[in-house]
């Protein structure tokens, strides 16, 4: 489990993996490509902007840019503390993890980024999971501990109803089932993010992203990018690919309802 008290783990890292998707009903129909993404301490790099090795909020072969994520704001560090007062969370004084994907050539489509927002003895207090459909929406879904529990628990289940439209080959009811893991006890160090959709006829698609992590380096950026020189334009390009396929296999198809009312829902 993580430990803010090791800096080592306060420095950028880069991922690298499979994402795999598997949907189970009308039609069986899956598929598994590689990815990159980044595990940034949003905390260390608001007080030492040198760790990122990366071009930050402005163009660059590889680039992180806080606009897009949150309201769209410039700090989205400060966006997602906002976003914790608001919610009454106040004890999320530790490191701030957010996985996601960086832009490539100035482009990027982040489909989920994940907030993993630690207390200062390490603990994960809560996360959020930012969630991006190709209409240019954002809905973010906030995970907070399982009653009875100080802190959420790396592996455990978290259940979140469904109020945000993502695929137009699903409806919005049912919800999400959340699950990640980190591990750093061996190298190299692992990451996990699962989302499972179950609708009222039970598990529907299964969904995962998940990589050996490394420090994030000039020279590891630039490996990164020789292996995924298209990156951010494969993700939407297979978006569409995908989305083309469940059409021709006749799954039903439907209308993008108006977006929810809340930018953010809760656990």
């Amino acid at each position: 489990m993580p430990a803010s008290q090791n800096t080592d783990l306060h420095r950028p890292l880069i991922g690298s993996g499979p994402v795999r998707h598997r949907r189970l009903r009308p039609t069986p129909h899956a598929f598994s490509y590689r990815a990159m993404f980044l595990l940034l301490p949003m905390r260390s790099l608001e007080r030492n902007a040198a760790l990122l090795p990366i071009a930050r909020n402005h163009f660059g072969a590889m680039s992180f840019y806080d606009a897009d994520h949150g309201d769209g704001r410039s700090d989205s560090l400060a966006w997602l503390q906002d976003l914790l007062a608001t919610e009454g969370i106040a004890d999320a004084d530790g490191e701030i993890w957010l996985q996601t994907f960086p832009r490539i050539w100035g482009y990027v489509f982040k489909p989920v980024s994940l907030w993993l927002c630690e207390r200062a003895d390490g603990s994960l207090r809560c996360a959020v999971a930012e969630v991006n459909n190709t209409f240019g929406e954002r809905h973010c879904y906030i995970l907070t501990p399982l009653a009875g529990q100080r802190s959420l628990q790396w592996g455990t289940e978290y259940r979140t109803s469904k109020v945000f439209h993502v695929s137009p080959f699903c409806t919005v009811e049912g919800g999400y089932r959340f699950r990640f893991l980190r591990s750093t006890a061996a190298a190299p160090q692992r990451l996990v993010l699962r989302i499972d959709h179950d609708d009222a006829s039970g598990p529907l698609i299964e969904t995962s992203i998940s990589g050996t992590l490394q420090p994030l380096t000039a020279a590891r950026a630039r490996m990164a990018l020789l292996h995924h020189p298209m990156h951010s334009f494969g993700v939407m390009a297979r978006i569409h690919w995908q989305a083309f396929k469940l059409w021709r296999k006749r799954v039903p198809f439907h209308s993008k309802p108006v977006p929810p009312a809340h930018f953010a829902s809760r656990s």
